[in-house]
C-alpha cells in the first residue's frame, strides 16, 4: 500500500456517496477499516474501499476534480481538529490539508494549491500577517481565498490583516455557523465578481465551486463543536507566552 492509494475522510465519503460523519461511524464501528498516519489522522485504502462497496452494493464515484481545496494554517492542533470536524460537514466534502507553522503552509501552498486558506495570525516561524502579503504580491497565488483566524483580536490586527488581502477575520472562538458563513460568502464572491475585476485580484483558474458549500441536514450538532472551540481557545490563550 503506497501514499497514493489512501484517501481522506473527505475523498473517501465523496467516493461512497455519503458523509464524513457516516464514514467515521462506519470506521468506529468496525464496518470500515481506517488507518491511521504517524500524525494522527485517520485515512481510507482505496483497494479496501472498492471492495467495501461491492460488498454492500455501492456504486462508487471519481473523486471530484471540482472538491473544494482548503488548507487550514493552525499551530494549536486541538482547533486545528474542530476546524477540521467543521469543515466535513459541507457537502460535497472539501479536500482539507493541515499545516501548523508558517514555513510548513509555504510548502503546501505549492503542492496541494487550495482555493481557500484558513490563516491563523500568531504562528511560529512566519506569522499569519507575512503569509497573506506573499500570497497577494504572488500572481500563482493572488487568487487564493484566505480567511484569517485570531485569539487576539484588536482593530490593529483586524486591520493589518484585510489591508494584508484577507476577506475576513473571525475572532476566536468562533462558532462553526461563524466559519461556514464566511466560506459561503467567499464562494458566492467568487462566482458573482465580475470577470474583469476578479482578474485584477487574483487568477480565475482555482474559484471556490458554489456547489461545495451547501450544508446538509442531520450532522454533528455544532453545538458541541462550538463549545470545544471555546475551551480550546480560552486554553490557548492562557498558555500562551
Amino acid at each position: 500500500m503506497t501514499k497514493n492509494d489512501l484517501l481522506t475522510p473527505s475523498q473517501a465519503a465523496q467516493r461512497l456517496g455519503v458523509s464524513p460523519v457516516t464514514l467515521r461511524l462506519w470506521a468506529r464501528q468496525g464496518k470500515l477499516l481506517a488507518h491511521t498516519t504517524p500524525g494522527g489522522h485517520r485515512r481510507f485504502d482505496s483497494i479496501e474501499l472498492e471492495d467495501f462497496a461491492e460488498r454492500h452494493g455501492m456504486k462508487q464515484s471519481d473523486v471530484s476534480c471540482k472538491t473544494m481545496r482548503i488548507l487550514v494554517v493552525e499551530d494549536d492542533p486541538q482547533f486545528a481538529s474542530f476546524l477540521n470536524e467543521a469543515l466535513e460537514t459541507l457537502e460535497p466534502a472539501p479536500e482539507i490539508e493541515h499545516a501548523y507553522e508558517g514555513f510548513e503552509a509555504g510548502r503546501r501552498l505549492q503542492r496541494f494549491r487550495p482555493h481557500l486558506v484558513l490563516l491563523d495570525l500568531m504562528l511560529p516561524g512566519v506569522d499569519g500577517f507575512a503569509i497573506c502579503k506573499r500570497l497577494r504580491q504572488d500572481p500563482e497565488t493572488r487568487h487564493i481565498r484566505i480567511i484569517a483566524m485570531t485569539g487576539y483580536d484588536s482593530p490593529e490586527n483586524r486591520t493589518r490583516i484585510l489591508e494584508a488581502g484577507a476577506e475576513t477575520c473571525l475572532a476566536k472562538p468562533f462558532r462553526v455557523s461563524e466559519l461556514l458563513t464566511a466560506i459561503q460568502a467567499s464562494a458566492r464572491e467568487e462566482q458573482t465578481m465580475p470577470r474583469t475585476a476578479r482578474a485584477a485580484n487574483r487568477a480565475d483558474s482555482a474559484a471556490i465551486p458554489a456547489e461545495s458549500i451547501q450544508e446538509p441536514a442531520g450532522q454533528a450538532p455544532r453545538e458541541t463543536l462550538d463549545r470545544q472551540a471555546l475551551k480550546i481557545t480560552e486554553s490557548a490563550i492562557m498558555h500562551r507566552p
